[in-house]
């Protein structure tokens, strides 16, 4: 597995079998496919300098149309500063889903099916406190573009 440091995002090679992971099959074909749009953007992500959470969630909240990829890409580029813990995101294509993938999935899933319960527990579970806010706003705005697909 590649880290960067203690308080990045990191990337497992798809042949790593350390990691615990969750069940294959619990992520349909869509799921699936945006599991692996959001392994790409926190490739991405991974190299590009950090962002603070406070200025990306400002950009973003002016804009009532923005797409998918970019409410990702702020939420990759800021979860080294907000996740109580690294994660680890693997490659596109992989068919294991990692435990951080996992949880990212059940977070965007929760809120695209108005589970407001099971979404404010995926949040408190894994983001520090003072950036819960901004996370759950930024996997909101991930939730709302598939809802509207």
């Amino acid at each position: 597995m590649q880290t960067l440091n203690s308080s990045t995002v990191s990337i497992a090679p798809a042949h790593d079998l350390t990691e615990t992971r969750s069940n294959p099959s619990a992520v349909d074909d869509l799921g699936q496919a945006l599991l692996d749009d959001l392994r790409l953007i926190s490739r991405t992500c991974r190299v590009a300098a950090r962002t603070d959470l406070f200025k990306a969630c400002k950009m973003l909240s002016n804009k009532r149309a923005v797409a998918r990829d970019a409410h990702a890409y702020a939420l990759f580029r800021c979860l080294p500063q907000a996740a109580n813990h690294p994660m680890t995101f693997y490659r596109p294509g992989t068919t294991e889903v990692g435990f951080d993938e996992a949880w990212l999935m059940r977070a965007i899933a929760a809120k695209a099916q108005d589970d407001t319960n099971s979404f404010i527990f995926l949040i408190r579970s894994r983001i520090l406190a003072q950036h819960q806010r901004q996370i759950a706003f930024l996997v909101s705005g991930i939730a709302a573009q598939i809802r509207q697909t």
